[in-house]
């Protein structure tokens, strides 16, 4: 505990986060896995980051009771909209409540949560590599690249060509938008990083960016321990509380030659790509 709560100072939280109730506008069906959810939000919770996570209180049915809120990665935010997005998919007690709302339900939300992204000046060419549901979490960080005049690659892979998503939300921020698929094998870890590596060797990149494979993830950290290209990553957790009060995030990190316990909820849910065993 002493570890952990010492280490918490390194990077003072940036919490401003409040409970409140979203109005359901859409909760619209993405695919045969996913889901996206959107809300009318008070001001108060809007104030967020890409990165930033919140706690939803999913609702019960007839067969599901969630006991505890569920946390979920913000798939895009608009103060001036009023409207708070989540992509899911449908996998649990939690998110089966979810799927149940329909447009003019209330949900109680809990956030935003947790440390997000940066994008230091001299990152300027940006390349975000996920799959699945770990594309939402990217989200909100394309529409940032944007705004800041970065050079933005996306890689997104997926099963097949039906399961890739957030496609057209990449290329609207401006990104060299790049499918790999298991389907066709383009996905595979020699053929992706054969990939990676060319658009280094051509164009250069400054820092990856990616969230929930750990398969990527290694495979970015190797690539960027060779060529000297950090990154960030949102790491995925199991979590109960998500203010950092309950510990049940805690995972380890490398931090230089030690390895160190940090709370996902709270240090995280983004690290440094090179300190995440993975």
């Amino acid at each position: 505990m002493n570890a952990i709560a010492k280490d918490a100072t390194l990077t003072p939280p940036r919490y401003r986060c409040a409970e409140a109730l979203g109005v359901v506008r859409t909760n619209q069906v993405v695919n045969t896995d996913y889901r996206l959810l959107t809300l009318d939000a008070p001001p108060e919770v809007l104030d967020c980051a890409p990165g930033q996570f919140f706690q939803l209180l999913c609702p019960g049915t007839d067969d599901d009771q969630p006991f505890l809120r569920r946390p979920m990665s913000i798939y895009d935010f608009d103060a001036q909209a009023g409207s708070l997005r989540f992509l899911y998919k449908v996998t649990g007690a939690g998110t089966r409540g979810l799927a149940t709302l329909r447009a003019g339900d209330r949900l109680n939300v809990l956030g935003p949560l947790g440390q997000g992204f940066t994008m230091p000046d001299n990152w300027q060419r940006l390349m975000l590599v996920a799959r699945g549901v770990g594309l939402a979490t990217l989200a909100p960080l394309a529409r940032l690249a944007q705004a800041r005049g970065r050079q933005l690659t996306a890689i997104c892979s997926a099963r097949a060509p039906e399961f890739v998503m957030s496609l057209e939300h990449f290329r609207n921020c401006g990104a060299e938008v790049i499918v790999v698929t298991d389907s066709d094998g383009s996905s595979a870890p020699d053929a992706l990083r054969a990939l990676i590596e060319g658009r280094i060797a051509s164009g250069g990149v400054d820092a990856f960016y990616t969230c929930g494979s750990a398969r990527i993830a290694r495979m970015l950290q190797d690539i960027g321990a060779a060529h000297g290209i950090p990154g960030e990553i949102a790491v995925e957790q199991q979590m109960a509380c998500g203010l950092g009060m309950c510990q049940a995030c805690v995972r380890p990190f490398r931090d230089g030659d030690k390895i160190v316990h940090r709370r996902v909820c709270r240090e995280g849910p983004v690290f440094p790509l090179a300190g995440v065993v993975a």
